[in-house]
């Protein structure tokens, strides 16, 4: 119980204090993704919330947040919530290491904030998943609204996008990709995000197992 929440406090401190960083990078005029001209404060504030990356490290921050309070809490809305977040934030590393890292030149905080943000807290969010539960914590309803999110993101990101001529990410931009590729990276991170739900529902459940087998290893 104490090293579990070593770990979660661990986790939301650092997941807090990059999200507080990015968030004073972007009022000051910080770019974001490496825009050249960053608009005014209102609409930078407005698509800094629309990053899938930020949101699925509110999300991290809720969730280990709660964690370190009691590290065995339990609950519907907890549930979904924890999900969400590991698999999100999941997504999130993956995503930034595979298509984003390329495409970026940041320096000075710029690129501390988005270390911490897409490399640092999946790290120590999977991490915990794995090593501090607690679990099992995965269910049908919890499976729906964390399959559902990245669904309903990807669905405004792409209204707003027709909308506005503004995208999060340069991979959904289908004015410069055509909609043939924007849609088979959307197929593609669906089924990503299909694949971890099931890989994080069938540890949770192999490992809650595993220590009920052998209590003296469970925390």
């Amino acid at each position: 119980m104490r090293t579990a929440r070593a770990w979660h406090i661990l986790t939301a401190v650092v997941t807090v204090a990059a999200l507080v960083l990015q968030l004073v990078l972007v009022v000051q005029g910080g770019r974001v993704l490496d825009e050249v001209e960053p608009p005014g404060l209102g609409l930078r504030l407005a698509r800094l919330i629309a990053y899938f990356t930020i949101q699925s490290n509110l999300l991290v921050a809720v969730a280990t947040t709660l964690l370190a309070r009691d590290p065995l809490r339990d609950g519907a809305a907890f549930r979904a919530v924890r999900l969400a977040s590991t698999v999100g934030i999941t997504v999130t590393g993956l995503v930034h290491f595979l298509l984003l890292r390329p495409l970026l030149d940041l320096d000075g905080a710029d690129w501390v904030a988005d270390k911490m943000l897409h490399m640092l807290v999946p790290v120590l969010a999977v991490v915990g998943w794995f090593a501090c539960g607690p679990r099992p914590r995965t269910d049908g309803r919890a499976i729906a609204i964390a399959f559902g999110w990245p669904i309903a993101w990807l669905a405004v990101t792409l209204a707003v996008a027709g909308a506005t001529r503004w995208v999060p990410y340069p991979f959904l931009d289908f004015r410069e990709e055509g909609w043939g590729s924007v849609v088979v990276v959307c197929l593609g991170i669906t089924a990503l995000f299909a694949a971890l739900i099931a890989g994080f529902r069938y540890a949770d459940r192999r490992i809650a197992a595993s220590r009920q087998a052998d209590p003296v290893t469970a925390p």
